[in-house]
């Protein structure tokens, strides 16, 4: 009596023999080169839309501080409004209003507010 063997399958559904298993055998170096270029145009994208936007504003963010002198006009990122009266090291001594100082660190300056007319408050 002859024993009967089955082909043995796998999963993708090819039989283990040989022939015909030309296309899974060169499947390997394609998966790879398949995940590199989408990973490739991800980290693109990051760049581009968040890191290089990011050290920009940055720049800007120090040119500016670099820039002010005293007697100049700033808005903080907690929205005081102030007049710089004496440049520190880290910090600005501010006047927010007659008499009244403040110490603030250079990092919390938002804006440095262009000079112009001084707006009075209306007394009723």
């Amino acid at each position: 009596m002859a024993q009967q063997t089955t082909p043995a399958v796998n999963p993708c559904g090819s039989s283990s023999r040989g022939g015909g298993g030309g296309e899974a055998q060169g499947g390997g170096t394609q998966g790879f080169g398949g995940m590199v270029f989408p990973i490739l145009i991800f980290v693109l994208i990051f760049y581009f839309m968040i890191i290089r936007p990011q050290n920009k504003r940055k720049k800007e963010q120090d040119t500016m501080i670099n820039a002010i002198s005293r007697g100049d006009q700033i808005i903080t990122y907690s929205g005081i409004f102030g007049t710089v009266r004496e440049i520190r090291e880290d910090s600005f001594m501010l006047e927010i209003a007659e008499g009244i100082k403040i110490r603030i660190l250079k990092t919390s300056i938002s804006t440095k507010r262009a000079p112009g007319p001084a707006v009075e408050e209306k007394k009723d």
